[in-house]
């Protein structure tokens, strides 16, 4: 959440990865961790992107820059699930307790995904973003929490915990350690069978809100986690490929997400299919980046890369926590009226705010008791 060179594999040295981890002591940092300091920041960054679009002139030069920069930022949710199924898939494989297994997906998955659902509708009550009396409504409670709409982001959660429940049951499949190539390709047919039976049979209201959607992430990780020995290897020989899928893959995503968010007609299947594609080649090639950049050493921007890690060990501190923080900075502070220029300085300026004040309060709660508390870990 494992270099062949290194005698240590960088994952096994450090079962913590902060989604999977409360232990008080601190652990060595991993490509793992650097992974997730990645995401986490691109996450901040494509939300900070999109309240930037609603200050922004429709038809500006600047608000065309910042749908480019929203839509290519948007592969957070997908490479948080790859990487939930590597590390979980990886630890599965070690050691598996179901009981103990089920066990920690409660206390870190279910308990502060139910938790931040409360906290989040009581924000947006108390911030008037929604009337008082839905905190009194048993089905709007219902509807929260089995579609993860408390806040726009904690689907993610909800998803997560199906994927918990997803694992086990291919842990069979992962024991024949599969090729990561077939993985991938399996998880594609996968996806479009699944994106067929939702709009022929399933129709589900919120598709993206269950593990169905990610299957092709999920199976993906499997495979990677199944062999995460070898995936640098594995990412190294196969580079010059994925870059060209990832670039060709681009081309073609891009304009349709760009349009889409603009509400121009798109075609469903093309639409997902480009976004399903994009976000798994971006995911396979941030992970083999983050080997390859620990594989370097001190010499290759060894701080650099140690302060995405710290950050990765408290992604799930700020994820929860940059939504509220970026809401109260664009109606509370509020945004300059000031042009292009004054608009750029202050989404950086609330960017690094959402990022950072949530990294300080997961440092200094990671592993205590109130940490455990708010964020299961």
């Amino acid at each position: 959440m494992s270099e062949p060179a290194s005698p240590t594999p960088a994952l096994a040295s450090s079962p913590a990865a902060p989604l999977e981890q409360g232990a008080t002591a601190a652990p060595r940092l991993t490509a793992v961790d650097t992974f997730r300091g990645l995401t986490i920041m691109e996450v901040v960054a494509h939300h900070t992107s999109g309240m930037a679009l609603r200050h922004a002139e429709a038809g500006s030069l600047a608000h065309e820059l910042l749908l480019i920069l929203n839509r290519t930022l948007h592969f957070a949710v997908p490479a948080f699930v790859f990487l939930s199924a590597v590390v979980l898939t990886r630890s599965l494989l070690k050691k598996f307790d179901l009981r103990r297994y089920f066990t920690r997906r409660v206390t870190r998955g279910a308990w502060p995904y139910v938790l931040w659902s409360a906290l989040y509708a009581v924000w947006y009550v108390g911030t008037t973003q929604r009337p008082p009396e839905q905190l009194t409504d048993p089905e709007r409670w219902s509807f929260w929490l089995l579609y993860g709409k408390a806040s726009f982001h904690l689907y993610f959660l909800l998803v997560a915990l199906e994927v918990y429940l997803l694992l086990p049951l291919l842990l069979p499949l992962a024991r024949r350690r599969p090729p990561i190539g077939l993985m991938l390709a399996l998880g594609a047919a996968a996806q479009l069978g699944m994106y067929f039976l939702n709009r022929e049979v399933l129709t589900l209201q919120f598709p993206a809100s269950t593990v169905l959607w990610y299957l092709l992430p999920v199976l993906t990780g499997i495979g990677v986690g199944a062999r995460l020995d070898e995936f640098p290897a594995w990412w190294r020989r196969r580079l010059p490929l994925l870059l060209g899928a990832l670039a060709v893959v681009f081309a073609l995503y891009l304009p349709t997400a760009v349009g889409n968010l603009k509400g121009e007609p798109t075609v469903p299947l093309t639409y997902n299919a480009l976004n399903w594609g994009y976000s798994i080649l971006v995911a396979l090639t941030l992970l083999g980046a983050a080997y390859a950049w620990q594989r370097r050493g001190p010499e290759g921007g060894g701080t650099l890369r140690r302060a995405i890690a710290t950050l990765g060990t408290v992604s799930l501190p700020i994820y929860l926590i940059h939504p509220a923080l970026l809401q109260f900075l664009e109606y509370g502070v509020g945004i300059p009226d000031g042009g292009p220029l004054s608009l750029a300085v202050t989404a950086t300026l609330y960017f690094l705010i959402a990022l950072l004040i949530p990294m300080v309060i997961g440092r200094l709660l990671l592993g205590r008791r109130l940490g455990l508390l708010i964020f299961g870990r």
